[in-house]
């Protein structure tokens, strides 16, 4: 004997306005954030890229002119951007793997100590301080007469003016940001290396592998994916460098341009000489860079063998 029920025309509108009851609700949470996001970041994304094509000014709207690639040729044109960028670049070449690779150290050492948790705290403390109060210390440090140079005296090395030094400027700042974010990379890859299951050193301990062979053949492989996340992390925070670079020079990115860098130029064209429409072809051409540059480590590193 077979029963079968159905449910009456009724019950299928009470069915269909509950579900469209809690769509309904779902939408109105997340509308302050919809609005938000379009007010603040994804409407001024847009007008950012349409005032691009102009010579704009905030201070006068209504000149505003279009002048098509204008101000993507004269960036190419432009020597303080071409250094900027070059500084830049030099900037991520020196910090990413540097960074990258203290991070996997320090990680791999807490990952065997006992005290983890109090690891992570002074390994991840740097990472939460202000970049600001960060500098100010750096400036501190690296004064002609600061803590670093009266270390080097004790040898008879006579160390230099950091900050005022075309050549030593630029390395004074990759050093900063390197002791200031290894930190939080570190967090990152004690997390990829606790995702590693055991049975693979078990297995290398009875085929005799130890040390570095262990961590050439599985650690390193195994955290594939967790270095393309700290590679990219890295790289856009690198090229997005400003804090540091403001402060320490006081906005002017000197000494002879050595600290000046793609954001602190925009910052400038954009806020100083009021020149937005300029400073926005600048920051979309940043944006470009960036994004090649990620799916060049996307093909490189995340694709899966």
């Amino acid at each position: 004997m077979t029963i079968r029920l159905t449910l009456a025309p009724q019950g299928h509108r009470v069915l269909r306005k509950s579900a469209v009851d809690q769509a309904l609700a779902g939408y109105l949470f997340i509308f302050p954030a919809i609005v938000a996001l379009s007010v603040f970041l994804i409407g001024p994304i847009f007008y950012a890229f349409y005032i691009s094509f102009q010579q704009f000014s905030f201070l006068d709207p209504q000149s505003a002119k279009f002048i098509g690639l204008g101000n993507y040729i004269r960036l190419f044109h432009d020597p303080v951007f071409l250094r900027a960028l070059g500084n830049t670049s030099l900037y991520s070449l020196g910090v990413v793997p540097v960074q990258s690779a203290i991070a996997l150290l320090l990680a791999i050492v807490v990952n065997q100590v006992r005290g983890k948790t109090f690891f992570r705290v002074a390994y991840y403390l740097p990472t939460v301080t202000s970049t600001v109060a960060v500098s100010v210390m750096f400036i501190f440090l690296f004064q002609p007469h600061g803590l670093l140079n009266q270390f080097l005296a004790l040898f008879g090395i006579q160390g230099p003016n950091y900050f005022n030094s075309p050549t030593f400027a630029l390395p004074a700042i990759m050093a900063m940001a390197v002791w200031s974010t290894v930190g939080q990379f570190m967090i990152i890859y004690l997390a990829g290396l606790q995702d590693i299951p055991d049975e693979l050193y078990e297995a290398a301990a009875i085929d005799g592998a130890s040390g570095w062979k262990v961590t050439r053949y599985i650690t390193i492989p195994m955290l594939r994916r967790t270095t393309f996340l700290v590679i990219v992390m890295s790289l856009i925070g690198t090229f997005q460098v400003f804090d540091q670079a403001y402060v320490v020079s006081d906005g002017s990115g000197g000494p002879l341009n050595s600290t000046l860098t793609v954001i602190l130029d925009l910052f400038n064209k954009g806020f100083k000489d009021m020149q937005m429409g300029y400073a926005s072809a600048m920051a979309f051409v940043l944006f470009a860079i960036i994004l090649i540059l990620t799916l060049i480590q996307q093909f490189v590193l995340g694709r899966e063998d």
